[in-house]
């Protein structure tokens, strides 16, 4: 009796863990890395490792999905959690995975996907914490005010709701006033068109340090997103003391930079010029350190974009998250790549209904409140509750606002087949890598033991062997082609072996050489993120 008693139990029990975590929806650390182990095992395509622990002890993960010789086949990196409050953005690089492993293995016998799903892992673990607060930063302590002291003016749950929101105070003397279309939001008074603050309005909190300021120096130190090469913002809060500062931006670099075979990167994050691509801008292409996607570059950007619309369908986009120090402009700028950015998802476009006051300055709050509210999401925003506050003796202070992290991470039942979506858009792209070929090769009799040999080194695929960007950065390797020859034989005219700097899609070069003696040759040509081919030539 006591034996069904306790496998009873047993059984609520874990029927009540499996409820939580459905109900979770997002993947803590732990779950995660279960999640990545199943996979891994599950596959003899795909294999998992930990390039570093944080300072947190969060392992920075990478899966790598392939075939045969993976590292010598065109390659695409896909980048989740550069944005440490952006969950999502972890959640579709591991369903990007399980699709391909689930229903597109045929892909991996020509490209090889290199998954890393979090680099933000101290920050995303905020997300499951007693006290829930959007976090971007790892576990680094940083003294963020310069004041010499480290941490020292932390967030502080107020209202005790276990989330970290707004603090409104009411001032004449303030900035802020409330919005027209939805009194619940915060918004700049705009004097130009006489209007007049009557809030101040902060982070919800102490001031600790009596400095004036709220929380400007709690935890979660730097932010992964902030701390790459490219624009880097010195002196910036979340920046670090340097680029490339933390474990975790060092061991992504360390591990891109021996993947030759890496022909474009893939990030979800809030960078994005998929739904609208990057524009060429000539002064800004023309400066020493380029700030503008280059000629040529920009056209392959509008490609791919429009490919991506296609298939994703998503409408409304909001203003890119581009920022100095972000990874998604790094892997062009900085690294030479095709880099694409897209949140993956973004709150949609409520217009109201007829009772509803217009949005008209479409404050993204009001929409996403109105949003949560069609789709029945009842903690999306907390209502305003007074409180006293030691700061503000006297004064009328309210507690309240957008609850943390909603708004860019939904429940996971209201994306839809947006994962399977964002997989065939990159399936696509896989479709679209370099692929050089020989062609047309021939050898002809000039007489006096001379052969002439010619081939067209051709791109079948759609984008070109290199970018602008990569041609000028010098890193990516070039295509290689190389004649094999034995000790009789002799090249007379042409080069044994020669560099080529850019083949553009569906485009072909052609190559000649004089050969002098007898038997056979072998052209090698290609690059590891092209693919080597070779073809055996007789001497006539």
């Amino acid at each position: 009796m006591k034996i069904k008693l306790m496998r009873c139990c047993a059984l609520v029990i874990l029927g009540f863990i499996t409820t939580l975590v459905q109900a979770q929806d997002y993947n803590n650390a732990q779950q995660l890395a279960q999640r990545l182990r199943s996979l891994a095992s599950s596959s003899s395509s795909a294999s998992l490792e930990s390039l570093t622990k944080t300072l947190g002890g969060k392992d920075i993960w990478m899966l790598t999905l392939g075939t045969g010789d993976v590292d010598n086949k065109p390659a695409i990196a896909v980048v989740g959690g550069v944005e440490g409050k952006h969950l999502l953005g972890v959640e579709m690089a591991v369903r990007f995975a399980e699709d391909v492993i689930a229903n597109r293995s045929e892909l991996l016998e020509n490209t090889t996907f290199y998954v890393f799903p979090n680099m933000s892992p101290d920050a995303t673990e905020q997300y499951f914490a007693a006290l829930k607060y959007g976090r971007s930063g790892n576990a680094k302590p940083t003294d963020d005010d310069r004041d010499g002291r480290l941490d020292e003016d932390p967030f502080e749950d107020l209202n005790g709701d276990g989330m970290i929101t707004m603090m409104r105070v009411y001032d004449e003397t303030g900035d802020w006033t409330t919005h027209a279309a939805d009194a619940r939001v915060m918004v700049k008074a705009d004097k130009s068109k006489g209007e007049k603050g009557t809030y101040k309005y902060f982070t919800e909190g102490r001031d600790n340090d009596l400095d004036g300021k709220f929380n400007e120096d709690g935890q979660g130190g730097i932010h992964f997103n902030k701390s790459l090469t490219y624009e880097y913002a010195y002196f910036t809060p979340g920046a670090g003391e340097h680029p490339v500062s933390e474990l975790e931006n060092r061991a992504l670099l360390d591990m891109l930079y021996t993947k030759w075979n890496i022909f474009s990167v893939v990030t979800f994050g809030p960078g994005n010029n998929l739904s609208s691509p990057w524009k060429y801008n000539r002064a800004g292409a023309s400066k020493r350190v380029v700030t503008s996607i280059l000629n040529g570059d920009d056209d392959i950007n509008q490609l791919v974009s429009s490919k991506y619309n296609e298939i994703v369908g998503l409408k409304d986009a909001p203003r890119s998250g581009d920022q100095g120090g972000d990874f998604y402009q790094w892997a062009y700028f900085h690294f030479g790549k095709l880099s694409f950015g897209t949140p993956g998802w973004w709150v949609p476009t409520v217009k109201g209904d007829s009772t509803a006051a217009p949005n008209k300055d479409k404050n993204a709050e009001v929409n996403f409140i109105r949003w949560a509210a069609q789709e029945g999401i009842d903690n999306a925003f907390v209502e305003w509750t007074a409180i006293d506050h030691p700061d503000f003796p006297g004064q009328k202070v309210e507690v309240g606002g957008v609850a943390p992290f909603l708004m860019m991470n939904p429940p996971l039942d209201k994306i839809g087949d947006l994962g399977e979506k964002h997989a065939e858009f990159i399936a696509e792209l896989a479709a679209m890598q370099p692929e050089i070929k020989l062609v047309n090769v021939k050898s002809e009799s000039v007489g006096k033991g001379l052969t002439r040999i010619t081939a067209d080194l051709y791109n079948a695929g759609t984008l070109p062997t290199h970018s602008t960007m990569g041609q000028r950065s010098r890193w990516l390797r070039r295509v290689k082609v190389a004649l094999q020859l034995d000790g009789n034989q002799e090249v007379v005219s042409g080069r044994k072996v020669q560099l080529i700097r850019n083949v553009d899609g569906d485009e072909a070069q052609q190559l000649t050489w004089l050969i002098k003696g007898k038997g056979s040759v072998t052209i090698e040509a290609g690059a590891p993120h092209t693919g080597i081919v070779s073809s055996s030539v007789d001497l006539k």
